[in-house]
């Protein structure tokens, strides 16, 4: 990946000074299982998995997430296959209402904020970021093979709800392999269509 890192890299973040490649970098939201995507907490129905857009919409401040009752957002992350997830970036709200602190946990799709309590991941505090250019590098060797992405944000820089306008998460994707062998397998399977075709004219059925 392109781009400078800050002086605070080696704190788990960089500034991002080159944002050509930005859009196929960081475009893993096509790989979320979208309609199956949770947000606890959220204000409004919904409204979380909004967050998971295009690099080049990121900027769109008419969608995004609040938090209902207190600062707290539990995001739950199906992904049609397998990630490699190697960074994030968050935009938060223009104030105090910005995370300040992310938790990350994979392949626990049944987490609730009682399990919040169990260690992360991957934890790591997180700066005001309006412009989302500045990466969290994630750790590969813990997030090498992921098909679920937990996603806490215990708390903000001081609001009373927290406000997320987007998440946006660079990786590497594969199938998963009983996709795989569900596509071979209806890929060889016969089409009864066709072969009721064949019998009625009884000549063979050419594949070109």
């Amino acid at each position: 990946m392109s781009g400078h890192c800050c002086d605070h890299s080696c704190e788990g973040h960089q500034s991002i000074n080159n944002t050509e490649d930005m859009g196929v970098l960081y475009s893993l939201y096509t790989r979320i299982d979208t309609d199956r995507v949770e947000c606890l907490n959220e204000a409004i129905e919904g409204s979380g998995r909004r967050v998971f857009k295009p690099w080049d919409q990121r900027l769109n401040f008419e969608q995004f997430v609040e938090s209902d009752c207190d600062e707290e957002l539990l995001f739950k992350i199906p992904f049609t296959g397998n990630v490699k997830l190697k960074g994030l970036i968050v935009i938060g709200g223009e104030d105090e209402s910005h995370p300040s602190r992310i938790r990350l946990y994979k392949n626990r799709p049944d987490m609730n904020f009682d399990d919040v309590t169990v260690e992360a991941d991957q934890e790591f505090e997180t700066m005001r970021d309006m412009s989302g250019t500045l990466e969290y590098i994630i750790k590969i060797v813990k997030f090498s093979s992921v098909h679920h992405l937990t996603i806490h944000i215990p708390k903000n820089f001081g609001n009373e709800t927290t406000k997320v306008y987007y998440i946006g998460l660079r990786g590497e994707f594969t199938k998963t392999q009983r996709e795989a062998i569900v596509l071979t397998n209806y890929e060889l399977a016969p089409n009864p269509a066709e072969c009721k075709t064949d019998i009625q004219e009884k000549v063979p059925h050419q594949i070109h």
